[in-house]
């Protein structure tokens, strides 16, 4: 403020042209003339301007602001009323002009310190706000725990501090770190580290309150809590818990450099929430993966199996689930192979009522029972009924279709034994196109207190097939008019184009016709399993050449 020689203007009297009603108002007043030099203050003016003397120029005295708008009004340019407002000093004022006798002018300065205040308070509680929503949406978009750790720390960086070192929990003794700072990259390190060598990281660790920032000295921080090539001294630190659902998601420090203003409380307040958020999404992302860890290796379980040729006998399958977004349904199939080639190898393939997650349960719960009861398979109509009487007592409501094949390979020909439980029956695929269906009937699993089934003796010469097939083939709604279903007799048909395939194409051939039979259409789930005799046996030399060098064909027994 200017000072200038002369006395402190006194209170004006009544006799002042302009009048005493501004005298003893109880905001400052200020009159100046037409050319900027102060006239008179009253006594709350005087409070602000406390040197100020009769004379003086009034951009000497005011600030700018003022000052500007007083040139505007006075050479008649002032637009709204002449109206002005700005801070003088740590307060906020909004100027009135009243024109006075003599082209003077009085300013009546009114106070707006606590709206503005108040606006400004909005205004960063409303970017507080948002930038928690922010921050929420892009770590909740990854669900991949060390991107999420990486994506903490970056924006912990951005919008909190000048370098931040996120501590996930302890595995075993040792820590994953992830360091950030501004402007430079952010790396992952895991290292066995003391976490009570830095005030509070360990109670947070627990899932503890923080320690208030001042309570922490930057300069007794250890080197592995400051991010390799964050060179400044760290002038105040924050360590922050990063809660989780249930147990702590690990600990955020933050790192302002010495030449920064410290951390105020309204930043530390800031700085929790902002940590709260990113615990939240850490541990959203951890538990996403622990379940799909775990979801994995059951499905792993729940999986048909890869078939290929056991004891001399060719197997193939094929599994199509009801869902494209799905792996597993209601469709399953199993090969046992026996111990030798004398033993009998098990197929199973089955059906349970519905689709989905609900219905692989099932599946599960069935091909665990029946690798239980493969010593007895050898009778199916008892492993029928045990595995009846094992799914009436579970707390399960479906039913089940199934279909047991016991193969045995002699000579070049592989006989079968082939059981229904309220499953269609297989079908054989001859060498000359010819496709029969076997005679074996029963009643379903799961439903009824005891199966009856019939058994059907099948023997395939070399060449041929025998299909084991769910309805999910059968009932495919597609063709022409996207209703017709794909039906028994299309399926006879195109079998019978499959004469002399070996068991993999004819898996391949009915599964490729079944999709494109449906198209986009919805489907139930569709599994099928080939038993093939292979068409020509290996070829050896046996007792040396015949005549004219000839071999003889000799069949694996």
């Amino acid at each position: 403020m200017h000072a200038s020689s002369g006395s402190p203007v006194d209170p004006p009297s009544a006799a002042v042209s302009i009048g005493a009603a501004w005298a003893h108002a109880p905001y400052p007043v200020i009159v100046a003339d037409r050319d900027g030099g102060l006239v008179e203050l009253n006594r709350a003016a005087r409070l602000l301007w406390s040197d100020a003397v009769r004379g003086d120029r009034l951009c000497d005295t005011v600030p700018s602001w003022l000052a500007e708008a007083h040139g505007r009004f006075a050479g008649g340019a002032a637009d709204g009323a002449g109206r002005a407002a700005g801070a003088v000093a740590d307060r906020f004022f909004e100027a009135h002009p009243t024109p006075a006798d003599h082209g003077d002018v009085v300013w009546w300065l009114v106070e707006d310190t606590d709206r503005r205040l108040a606006e400004a308070a909005l205004a960063g509680a409303r970017q507080r706000t948002a930038l928690l929503a922010d921050v929420s949406g892009q770590l909740l978009s990854t669900l991949n725990p060390a991107r999420c750790m990486e994506a903490t720390a970056r924006m912990a960086t951005d919008h909190l501090a000048e370098a931040a070192v996120l501590v996930a929990p302890p595995q075993g003794r040792t820590h994953q770190l992830t360091y950030a700072y501004r402007g430079g990259p952010v790396t992952r390190v895991t290292a066995a580290v003391d976490v009570h060598t830095v005030p509070g990281l360990a109670e947070a660790l627990q899932g503890y309150p923080p320690v208030p920032a001042r309570w922490t000295d930057p300069a007794a921080l250890p080197g592995w809590a400051r991010p390799p090539g964050f060179a400044a001294p760290a002038g105040s630190v924050i360590v922050a818990p990063l809660p989780g659902h249930g147990v702590p998601a690990g600990a955020l420090i933050l790192l302002r450099a010495g030449g920064e203003q410290a951390f105020s409380d309204d930043e530390e307040l800031f700085a929790r929430l902002f940590a709260a958020r990113a615990g939240a999404a850490l541990s959203a992302a951890r538990l996403y993966t622990e379940q799909t860890s775990i979801t994995a290796t059951l499905m792993r379980e729940l999986l048909p199996p890869h078939l290929e040729s056991v004891h001399g006998v060719e197997y193939a399958g094929g599994y199509r689930p009801a869902r494209d977004n799905e792996r597993i349904g209601g469709d399953f199939y199993d090969v046992h192979p026996g111990a030798d080639p004398a033993a009998e190898t098990l197929v199973v393939l089955g059906d349970v009522a519905g689709k989905g997650l609900d219905a692989a349960v099932l599946t599960g719960k069935i091909r665990n029972t029946l690798a239980a009861l493969l010593p007895l398979a050898a009778d199916h109509a008892h492993t029928l009924n045990l595995l009846n009487s094992a799914l009436l007592s579970s707390h399960h409501t479906r039913f089940a279709t199934l279909v047991l094949a016991s193969v045995r390979r002699r000579g070049g020909q592989v006989e079968l034994r082939l059981t229904s439980a309220g499953h269609l029956a297989p079908l054989i695929l001859r060498a000359d196109g010819t496709v029969e269906e076997t005679a074996t009937r029963g009643s379903l699993i799961g439903a009824l207190p005891k199966v009856t089934s019939a058994t059907a003796t099948v023997t395939l010469r070399p060449g041929e097939t025998c299909l084991l097939y769910t309805d999910g083939v059968t009932e495919a709604r597609g063709g022409p008019l996207g209703g017709e279903l794909f039906g028994e007799e299309r399926l006879k048909r195109a079998l019978a184009e499959c004469a002399g395939l070996p068991a993999e194409a004819v898996v391949e051939r009915v599964q490729m016709l079944t999709a494109q039979w449906v198209g986009s259409g919805s489907h139930d789930d569709i599994a099928t399993v080939a038993i093939g005799a292979p068409r020509t046996a290996e070829l050896s030399v046996v007792g040396g050449p015949g005549p004219a060098g000839s071999v003889t064909h000799r069949r694996d027994g």
